[in-house]
C-alpha cells in the first residue's frame, strides 16, 4: 500500500516509519550526491516524495543469484526500511514479499492496474529463450511472457545487474538455456541497463528517484547505461593509477608489489576496458569495498565482451588512453626494460614523449643506457 511520506496524508508533518523530515532530506541528498546530482535535484526529489508521488516499483526475478537484491539489502544510507517505506513503493518483489502463491500474483496484478503507465519495472536476472523459455517459469508463465506483459504497462524499465542487462553468468558459453538480457527481449523499448555483478544499489536508487522527481531518465549511452555511472573506465579513476603510470606492477599475488598496492594490470585487471564507477562509489558504504580496493583485479563484470568470457588473468587493451599511458611491456624478461605506447599516448604527450617511445621501441630488448629509463620497472 502506498501512503504519503509523513502519515497517510501527503504533506503532513507526522513522522512515518520513524523517519522525520530532516533525516529524510539527508537521505535523499546523499542518494542524489552519490550519483552526481546537485542540491536542486535532491530538493525536487524530496518534494515529489512528500506529495505522495513515490515511484511504484515492480521487481521481477529471473535467472540470477539475487545478488543485486542482496546488495540493496545492505545499504545503510538509506537503509532498506527507508527505501521501501519512504523512497519507493515496492509493490512486488518475490524475495521481499510476505505473500506467496496466488496472493503474490494478485499483488503483481493489482500494482500493474493501479499504476499503469507510471510504475518502474526492475528486472533482475537473465531471460532464457531456448525451447520456448521453459527454463524459467513463475506462476505458470515463462520469463519471456511475464517480462513482455509487465513491461507493456511500465513507465520505465530498469535492468539491474549484468544478467538482466545482457545475460551475465547464465549466458556464458555454451549458454545452454539461451539466456539473454531484457533489452534483447524488449526490442524497440527503452531499457536502462545497470550492469554489475552486483550493480551498485545507489545507481538504481538515483535512477528511480530521478525518474519520479524530474520526470525523465538519466542520459544513457548506446548500451542503455546511465552516463553518470558508466561514462568512464575504472582505469581513469583507479587509486592504483599512479603506480601504473610509474610502471610499478604486482607480478603475482602476495609479492612485494602486491603488498605495496602496485597496479594489478599484469594480473589481468580489466579496469582499462571496464566502464563503471566502482572506483569512486564503493559498496556497502565501506571504503575500498570493491575488487581492486581489496587487492583483486577488476573482472570486467559490467562488460558483455569481458565478463565470463575472457580468462581472469588475461590482460586487455586500454580504451581511450590518456597520457602517460606508456607502460613496460608485460612480457618483458626480468632485468630488461621496454615500453609500448597505448593508443595515441605518444602524440598526446607531445614530441618529447613521442621521441621517448620511439627510442624504447628501438631498444625494446636492450638494457637502456645509464640514466635513461624505458618506461619504468618491470
Amino acid at each position: 500500500m502506498s501512503v504519503g511520506l509523513w502519515g497517510t496524508t501527503p504533506g503532513t508533518a507526522r513522522a512515518h516509519a520513524g523517519v522525520d523530515r530532516r533525516s529524510f532530506v539527508q537521505i535523499v541528498t546523499m542518494a542524489a550526491a552519490s550519483i552526481g546530482l546537485g542540491e536542486s535535484a535532491a530538493a525536487k526529489m524530496v518534494e515529489a516524495v512528500a506529495r505522495g508521488t513515490k515511484p511504484s516499483v515492480i521487481w521481477l526475478h529471473f535467472q540470477e543469484c539475487t545478488g543485486c537484491t542482496e546488495s540493496l539489502l545492505r545499504t545503510s544510507h538509506p537503509g532498506i526500511a527507508e527505501l521501501i517505506l519512504d523512497l519507493v513503493s515496492l509493490d512486488y518483489h518475490e524475495t521481499l514479499l510476505a505473500a506467496a502463491g496466488h496472493q503474490a500474483e494478485k499483488c503483481l496484478k493489482d500494482a500493474m492496474e493501479a499504476n499503469a503507465g507510471k510504475y518502474v519495472l526492475v528486472v533482475e536476472g537473465a531471460i532464457p529463450e531456448k525451447d520456448g523459455g521453459v527454463y524459467c517459469m513463475i506462476g505458470g508463465r515463462t520469463a519471456i511472457d511475464m517480462l513482455n506483459d509487465v513491461a507493456s504497462k511500465a513507465g520505465a524499465v530498469i535492468a539491474i545487474g549484468s544478467c538482466a542487462s545482457w545475460g551475465g553468468i547464465p549466458s556464458a558459453p555454451p549458454n545452454p538455456t539461451g539466456a539473454t538480457g531484457a533489452p534483447m527481449i524488449l526490442k524497440g523499448k527503452t531499457v536502462v541497463t545497470l550492469p554489475g555483478c552486483p550493480a551498485n544499489p545507489y545507481i538504481f536508487l538515483g535512477t528511480a528517484l530521478q525518474y519520479v522527481a524530474l520526470g525523465k531518465l538519466p542520459e544513457i549511452d548506446e548500451l542503455g547505461r546511465p552516463k553518470f555511472a558508466y561514462g568512464r573506465t575504472i582505469h581513469e579513476h583507479c587509486p592504483r593509477r599512479a603506480h601504473f603510470d610509474a610502471g610499478r606492477f604486482a607480478n603475482q599475488f602476495g609479492d612485494e608489489g602486491h603488498r605495496l598496492g602496485h597496479c594489478l594490470y599484469k594480473l589481468g585487471c580489466k579496469g582499462p576496458a571496464t566502464h563503471a564507477n566502482c572506483s569512486t562509489l564503493h559498496f556497502g558504504e565501506v571504503t575500498d569495498a570493491w575488487p581492486i580496493g581489496l587487492g583483486h583485479p577488476c573482472f570486467g563484470c559490467t562488460e558483455q565482451k569481458l565478463a565470463f568470457k575472457v580468462p581472469l588473468h588475461d590482460t586487455v587493451d586500454i580504451e581511450r588512453p590518456t597520457p602517460p599511458d606508456t607502460y613496460p611491456a608485460v612480457g618483458a624478461p626480468q632485468g630488461k626494460a621496454g615500453a609500448i605506447a597505448a593508443g595515441v599516448a605518444g602524440l598526446a604527450a607531445g614530441a618529447a614523449l613521442g621521441a621517448g617511445y620511439r627510442f624504447a621501441k628501438a631498444h625494446e630488448t636492450k638494457q637502456p643506457p645509464a640514466g635513461e629509463s624505458g618506461g619504468g620497472e618491470s
